[in-house]
């Protein structure tokens, strides 16, 4: 199979970046990467001596997923977030929580289950997770809702 010019290929448009003089270095940057970005990628030179063609690299994207359990809850209830990957990752020594796009202070764990306990309507937001060297590439974000508790008291007025 003849190798793809990817700068001609619409897909990869804007979502590719050649970095490098064209002389005598040269890198290529992916963003915004996809599981369909996952391929054997080489460069290839073509001087006036002819074409060469560099080693392949491998390339496998696999997502980071953040589970929650529940969703939705009321207040002084537990939630559990668990972060899954298909990566072969190894060893996963870390992994790092956020809420609203932000780091969790104090979260990071070495398990991929991270425990909300007893929750409050301040605990409402959108989380995400990422493992360790790869904070770049974090889950896709879950909601959690937290619903007020109302307590009702009846008071008895004694005169």
């Amino acid at each position: 199979m003849d190798p793809e010019d990817l700068s001609l290929v619409s897909r990869y448009e804007s979502h590719i970046e050649y970095l490098g003089d064209k002389k005598s270095e040269g890198s290529l940057r992916i963003t915004d990467l996809r599981l369909s970005d996952s391929a054997g990628y080489r460069f290839r030179f073509i001087t006036s001596g002819g074409k060469f063609a560099g080693s392949p690299v491998s390339l496998t994207v696999t997502d980071v997923v953040l589970e929650m359990d529940p969703t939705s809850v009321s207040e002084r209830e537990n939630v559990t977030l668990t972060c899954r990957t298909k990566c072969k990752l190894d060893p996963i020594t870390a992994y790092s929580w956020y809420k609203n796009g932000q780091p969790i202070p104090n979260s990071n764990t070495s398990s991929p289950v991270y425990i909300l306990f007893s929750v409050s309507s301040e605990d409402t937001g959108r989380y995400s997770c990422a493992v360790e060297g790869h904070e770049d590439l974090p889950s896709a974000e879950e909601t959690l809702t937290v619903t007020c508790k109302y307590m009702w008291f009846k008071y008895i007025l004694v005169y």
